[in-house]
């Protein structure tokens, strides 16, 4: 969701400052007043490459700074029925809404500077980032309609996802089984392609192999082997001074004179001193606590000369042992896990070649089983889907019909498709076709020549998907063109009708449009203050929305206009 656009010297736009309503926000003025400069600074958040001739004559580079609160909404469960009725139950829709109302909210600052010499810079809550960014993180919550290298909706590749999020659980856990088995069928092939690829390998390959497999058995490295023997050699090799010094240590302590002799001298002393004195005794009581350590210390150090047994065979086929691992190290190292690694990836190849009918032959085996799962997870998907087609063309009809769309349906067409060209997506493609009549040929969305009507299929598609759709911001810019009379309040209703699952924000010359908008701006242009003009976005209070109004239904603020717009106002609020 848009909580709040910033634009600075865009086109005709030297300062302005949009925050738009949760619901509908409408955007009113007069023909070319610069309200597509609006929606150009809106497509900069999106990541749309940047285009020099936008910023303002006269200065350095535009700015267009956006702050949005990017939704993760739950599916909901009962979404199928909600949306397959031409009527949804109000109470059903409203527990949906609220379910995608208690969905965690991120929000998120994006600012953009474009340079009158082209160049763009983005930051993303305070940090560099790029326009790929911008159209990763920010355009999948907006849907621009009426601008159709933006709409979503034409392109073929997301329509399954929108059927798969109407149909609701039924589609979406048999789009998961179907996943599951792909990447299960993808990691069996892989495996058997493994496997031949081993099997084909050059001669020389297998020698090389066997005589790694060959080298290091010889050997026969274990793990941990190395750093143990290591530590043993140190001793071994140094036993005589290690002897040495245990015993300096013991004689320094327990002979005649030694430490602790001394220590026993210094406690007598002491003690003598504490029968005139009792300070001294605590000092006498300390010095006995440390003869304590003194002759464990030496005890210990006795026994570990004691132990000490050198034996020239035993480190000779220590050091042999030492040579053999490093080796092995210097050739297939530096650490002997790469070692034992070199050791597995040889036996393998080996087992591979030698076993290579009977391992081929199970990992076909292995491969015609997960085959076998996917096929019947494909046929469970593509079922969910035929389905929930029909029913989905069905409801944006009957969408399309409150428009007054002339008899025009949506066709859902679901078609399928080889296995070489099954994706994650599915084992079958999905697309809406538009039908302008009913005796007419079903033609993808992408080929309607009206801006307005593709934005009226929009629309409808939106509302028949609800709190489903993963699109929080829905901004329409053509969607009342050539409209008027009963189809301008029916488009009115529908519009209000979204903005209870949506934020909606419409670029509009329809008055009956304008009264319905919980927030309404005018847009105007006007000379500035060095006689270029200037594109001003003004927030309208209730007290001045009946003017602006007035103005759209007839074209002047007469006392007749007032009047009706008062009332339609007043009907709507």
């Amino acid at each position: 969701m848009i909580d709040e656009i910033q634009v600075q010297n865009l086109a005709l736009i030297r300062d302005a400052v949009l925050e738009p309503a949760c619901g509908l926000t409408v955007l009113t003025g007069e023909t070319g007043a610069g309200k597509t400069a609006l929606l150009s600074a809106l497509k900069l958040l999106m990541g749309e490459r940047a285009d020099k001739s936008l910023v303002r004559d006269g200065t350095e580079s535009l700015q267009v700074s956006g702050r949005f609160f990017l939704r993760r909404r739950p599916m909901a469960d009962d979404a199928t029925d909600n949306a397959a009725a031409e009527d949804p139950d109000p109470e059903s829709a409203a527990a949906v809404a609220d379910e995608a109302d208690e969905a965690e909210e991120v929000e998120l600052v994006a600012q953009r500077r474009v340079r009158a010499d082209g160049r763009s810079r983005v930051s993303i809550d305070g940090s560099m980032a790029s326009v790929k960014d911008l159209a990763r993180q920010v355009a999948p919550s907006i849907d621009l309609c009426g601008q159709h290298e933006h709409q979503r909706l034409l392109n073929p590749a997301t329509h399954a996802e929108l059927l798969d999020a109407w149909a609701g659980p039924v589609a979406q856990d048999a789009l998961t089984s179907y996943r599951e088995a792909l990447a299960a069928a993808q990691a069996a092939e892989k495996e058997l392609a493994r496997i031949r690829d081993a099997a084909a390998s050059s001669s020389a390959q297998l020698d090389d192999a066997r005589f790694t497999l060959r080298r290091i058995d010889d050997v026969s490295p274990e793990a941990g082997e190395y750093e143990a023997l290591a530590a043993d050699l140190e001793k071994a090799e140094h036993a005589e001074s290690l002897a040495r010094a245990a015993n300096g240590a013991y004689a320094a302590l327990s002979d005649e004179d030694g430490a602790i002799d001394s220590l026993a001298s210094a406690i007598a002393a002491l003690d003598g001193g504490a029968r005139y004195d009792s300070e001294l005794a605590p000092l006498a009581q300390s010095l006995r606590e440390a003869g304590y350590v003194l002759e464990d210390v030496a005890r210990e150090a006795l026994d570990y000369r004691d132990a000490i047994d050198f034996d020239a065979d035993t480190l000779a086929a220590q050091q042999e042992r030492m040579a053999a691992l490093q080796g092995l190290l210097r050739t297939y190292g530096p650490r002997m896990e790469d070692v034992l690694a070199a050791r597995e990836q040889a036996a393998d190849l080996v087992s591979m070649v030698d076993e290579g009918a009977e391992r081929e032959k199970a990992a076909q085996a292995a491969v015609e089983r997960a085959e076998a799962a996917l096929a019947e997870a494909a046929a469970t998907l593509d079922e969910a889907r035929r389905e929930a087609a029909p029913r989905f063309g069905q409801a944006v009809t009957a969408h399309m019909n409150r428009l007054e769309m002339g008899g025009a349906e949506l066709v859902c067409d679901v078609a399928p498709l080889p296995r070489a060209s099954w994706t994650r997506a599915g084992s079958s493609a999905v697309e809406f076709l538009f039908r302008p009549g009913a005796s007419m040929q079903a033609r993808p969305l992408a080929r309607i020549a009206s801006g307005g009507e593709v934005s009226r299929v929009m629309l409808a598609v939106k509302v028949a998907l609800g709190a489903v759709d993963a699109v929080d911001t829905l901004v329409f810019d053509e969607v009342d063109a050539g409209v008027g009379g009963s189809v301008a309040n029916a488009l009115a209703d529908v519009l209000a009708d979204l903005a209870t699952t949506h934020q909606v924000i419409v670029v509009t010359h329809l008055a009956q449009v304008a009264v319905r908008g919980q927030s309404h701006y005018l847009v105007r242009k006007e000379p500035g203050a060095d006689g270029a003009p200037e594109t001003h976005l003004t927030p309208l209070a209730a007290e001045d929305r009946p003017a602006e109004i007035a103005r759209m239904l007839s074209g002047d603020i007469t006392e007749t206009s007032l009047a009706h717009a008062r009332e339609l106002l007043a009907h709507h609020a």
